[in-house]
């Protein structure tokens, strides 16, 4: 049910980052050394030795001090590992882009990609992973309360738009009696995926269900289409047998959907139901302020990862400021 990769390795993020300042320090610290002859010789006999020289191997030290001092900067002192588990599109690519941020500070982040929404919570309750990165605070709150766990909000990173995606139809007004539209299942999700379905007109709910609203709910079917509920990570998978999958931002990537692009509706940007969503960093209860933890936000919430975000997702992920 897992695979386990290292979304960053420090070695590899500080051998880049020593790379580039160690390509002109090899150059400036062995100058100097073979220039060191003439110079002397220009002690024992300054007739010889013309002022230009003296020049240039007093510009090749200064060259080979200036080289010294970004290595000693960016060879960060080791401050340990932060583990972290995530979904694997977007968290873990975002992830990825933030390790090398990290690794500059003296991190190493390491992230194991789950493909439920089970584990990634039970491994940072038990201990075993300093936090995860995969899931919304209504989940959250959810999962706490059904589970017994004490996992909190450690900082708001993205949100993304839930959508309608096309499955064998591609118009909503094409529905008919007998058509399937598949939705996730766990409670915060399903609710949020008949909520938008409510709001194209597709169904009816009871009024004041909101973000507790199930299937039993629906008080209005006029096409009496027949909802179908799966497990999150099963609902793209079952596109080319339904109608319709109504889908989380992230599996909706997995499954090569654009929201620009494929969704048939979805929740706006600027609406509260997408702001309520925003994705966050999830720890137990009381290492909130932990320096790991801390570093770990400030790095998600840069301009570096809001850049990434804006240009690689089109739309299906948004930064949260």
């Amino acid at each position: 049910m897992k695979k386990r990769f290292i979304a960053a390795i420090l070695t590899a993020a500080l051998a880049l980052g020593t790379l580039t300042a160690c390509g002109g320090s090899d150059e400036g610290t062995t100058a100097p050394a073979q220039e060191d002859a003439p110079a002397s010789e220009a002690e024992s006999s300054e007739e010889a030795a013309p002022p230009e020289e003296d020049a240039a191997a007093q510009e090749s030290e200064a060259s080979a001090d200036d080289a010294k001092e970004p290595a000693g900067e960016e060879a960060a002192e080791s401050k340990g590992t932060i583990t972290i588990a995530a979904s694997a599109t977007p968290h873990a690519e975002i992830l990825e882009q933030a390790a090398p941020l990290l690794a500059a500070q003296g991190w190493t982040l390491e992230v194991t990609v789950f493909n439920d929404y089970v584990q990634p919570n039970m491994v940072v309750e038990s201990g075993e992973f300093d936090a995860n990165y995969f899931q919304h605070i209504p989940y959250l709150d959810s999962f706490n309360e059904e589970q017994g766990t004490h996992l909190v909000n450690a900082g708001g990173i993205h949100y993304e738009p839930f959508g309608i995606y096309p499955g064998t139809k591609s118009d909503l007004t094409t529905l008919e009696k007998g058509d399937v539209v598949a939705v996730p299942n766990d409670t915060t999700n399903e609710a949020r995926a008949l909520l938008l379905l409510q709001d194209n007109g597709i169904i009816t709910l009871k009024d004041g269900v909101g973000l507790e609203a199930t299937v039993r709910d629906i008080v209005d079917n006029p096409n009496e289409i027949e909802i179908q509920e799966l497990e999150a990570a099963q609902v793209p998978r079952v596109k080319d047998e339904v109608a319709f999958v109504v889908l989380n931002g992230n599996y909706a990537m997995e499954a090569g959907f654009s929201v620009a692009k494929d969704a048939v509706a979805y929740e706006q940007a600027d609406s509260e139901a997408a702001k309520t969503y925003v994705n966050v960093i999830a720890v137990k209860e009381g290492n909130e302020s932990n320096e790991a933890v801390k570093a770990l936000v400030d790095a998600l919430k840069s301009d570096e990862i809001t850049e990434y975000i804006n240009n690689t997702y089109d739309g299906g992920v948004i930064p949260f400021k």
